[in-house]
């Protein structure tokens, strides 16, 4: 469903960048995906500028709040109530980064740690739900953990209520997933680089992989890996001029 009104507790709801340069990465992302940007005003004075597709909202861009760090994308997992998942946090292994805070009519929110080091936001959505739009050309499409830290994920199960599921898809190997109300809404797969931090992965739709990564070079931006095939559909993944990283997927049809 490419259009959301709302999100059940748990399933990613919003991505934002945060990057060294925030008028280049506009400039990369809105060449690449088509977006338009909205920027608004924070009452610290910084400018959050949100990414909007045809009529839906898609995802955000800032500049990094910590000097010092690399650009990243932010995954943010929807909750009913920041505050009473917060107080579920140290008590599964996990860290608060920050305590729950308003961002005016927008929503409530924090950040913690998962007991594997990756970072997510928790997101109790006022006028802001997050993503109106996803699942198409240019949306978010998928997230996934890349953890090494198995025992990370009953963190999830603890603070959210979700639970994990293994899956073959196709490929012979299990793919574990994040379900939410017996929905398969996330991944998770172990680092397939020696040393990557463990974090929450971004996808974005697009309707050819190869076509994207070509795009993707001609505006300055680096090829990791692919475009390769899975059963569901090629992949590939991909680092913007400032060095975030991200994934694109173009999937196949439901009756491929």
């Amino acid at each position: 469903m490419p259009h959301h009104a709302a999100y059940l507790q748990g399933t990613p709801s919003w991505v934002d960048l945060q990057t060294t340069d925030q008028a280049a990465a506009k400039s990369f992302y809105g060449g690449l995906f088509g977006w338009e940007f909205d920027d608004q005003k924070t009452p610290d004075g910084a400018v959050y500028s949100m990414a909007a597709k045809n009529d839906g909202v898609v995802a955000a861009i800032s500049a990094q709040s910590q000097p010092g760090l690399p650009p990243m994308w932010n995954t943010y997992l929807a909750v009913d109530d920041v505050d009473a998942a917060a107080a579920r946090v140290e008590t599964a292994g996990g860290k608060l980064m920050m305590p729950p805070f308003d961002i005016m009519d927008a929503g409530r929110m924090c950040f913690a740690i998962d007991p594997g080091g990756a970072p997510v936001g928790l997101w109790q959505a006022k006028e802001h739900i997050g993503a109106t739009l996803v699942n198409e050309p240019g949306a978010l499409i998928w997230n996934e953990l890349i953890t090494d830290d198995e025992a990370a994920l009953s963190f999830y199960d603890q603070v959210f209520g979700t639970h994990w599921d293994a899956r073959d898809l196709g490929g012979g190997t299990p793919y574990v997933a994040l379900v939410v109300d017996g929905e398969r809404i996330a991944g998770t797969v172990k680092p397939r680089v020696p040393g990557t931090p463990n974090h929450w992965h971004v996808y974005f739709a697009v309707a050819d992989a190869g076509e994207t990564a070509e795009q993707v070079t001609a505006l300055g931006g680096t090829v990791l890996t692919g475009p390769f095939d899975t059963p569901i559909g090629p992949m590939a993944q991909l680092r913007d001029p400032q060095g975030g990283v991200f994934s694109v997927f173009a999937p196949k049809p439901p009756n491929d």
